[in-house]
């Protein structure tokens, strides 16, 4: 990556958010994303007492169980660590994520599944990730698996972005059958 100039600063925050994506014994697909928060500085919580830095303010993990067809078959949501002792009351709501496409609107359905007052910013945040660690991980399993079938689950994918644009040269050159010339 370029490096710019930058001034003097001091880290204050950090966020790590981490994906992987797992194919199951039976044939299911297991996606799971973990986000962390830390701060470089201790501070005092009314709910948790004396924060340490490093100390994570938010450690929470979503595993969320796929078919080939991106549908959602179970959720499970881990909170190890979060600002308030009433936080994971709320984890049970993901379940109703289940039997969601990852896909076309799909953060619209979360929105309107979890969102706001129904569920938790930093889970809902995360899940976004990982459903594109779900692409990633079973369309490029699935292609390089068995490359008769590279065309199998394309359509979703044409013009989602500039290099998948249905009359691009990687379409043309990867997806004939879906490359449209201009």
């Amino acid at each position: 990556m370029q490096k710019y100039k930058i001034k003097r600063r001091k880290k204050i925050h950090n966020r790590s958010v981490h994906c992987e994506g797992y194919l199951r014994e039976d044939g299911l697909w297991d996606i799971e994303g973990h986000l962390r928060d830390t701060k470089t500085y201790s501070f005092k919580s009314d709910h948790r007492g004396e924060v340490k830095a490093g100390t994570a303010i938010h450690d929470m993990t979503i595993r969320i169980t796929l078919d080939d067809n991106f549908n959602i078959k179970d959720v499970i949501t881990i909170m190890e660590s979060h600002p308030y002792n009433i936080c994971p009351e709320i984890t049970p709501n993901f379940k109703n994520l289940i039997g969601l496409t990852i896909g076309k609107g799909f953060r619209k359905n979360v929105y309107e599944k979890v969102g706001g007052i129904k569920g938790c910013t930093h889970l809902v945040e995360l899940l976004f990730p990982i459903a594109t660690t779900a692409f990633q991980t079973i369309y490029s399993y699935k292609i390089n698996k068995n490359k008769t079938h590279k065309n199998s689950n394309t359509p979703s994918l044409i013009n989602s972005c500039h290099s998948w644009s249905e009359n691009n040269e990687v379409i043309k050159k990867y997806f004939p059958d879906f490359y449209v010339e201009m």
